[in-house]
């Protein structure tokens, strides 16, 4: 099971740090990865950490804004997120899966429940 936290109500320009905790379990053997969906959007990726190795990608939309990073003990997956945009407005999912990394979310086998990301003046 994953859990999100850290979202909420921002300014645009402002900074969040996104937590997905693996309840019982570590992402040691999986890829994880943040996805994101606006209101009447489809579902999108954002950002990706490989499987231990580290390789990290992201949608053009977010590069140099935002980072995805895992702890030590390999239990938790963060997105910094910085220089927030209204545009960056949605609800953020952590995703994990045992394949290598993907932009495809029906490719994970595990998806969080979401955490609200609003940025407004």
């Amino acid at each position: 099971q994953l859990v999100e936290s850290g979202g909420g109500l921002v300014q645009p320009g402002d900074s969040l740090r996104l937590s997905c905790a693996a309840s019982g379990g570590t992402f040691n053997n999986y890829a994880t990865a943040w996805f994101r969906q606006a209101s009447g959007k489809e579902r999108e990726f954002v950002a990706g950490l490989s499987r231990p190795g580290g390789r990290t990608d992201y949608a053009d939309s977010v590069k140099g804004r935002f980072t995805i990073s895992r702890n030590s003990a390999k239990t938790t997956v963060y997105l910094q997120m910085n220089s927030l945009k209204p545009e960056d407005t949605a609800i953020y999912y952590c995703a994990a899966g045992e394949l290598n990394l993907s932009t495809m979310v029906d490719l994970y086998d595990y998806l969080g429940q979401g955490t609200q990301v609003t940025v407004s003046s």
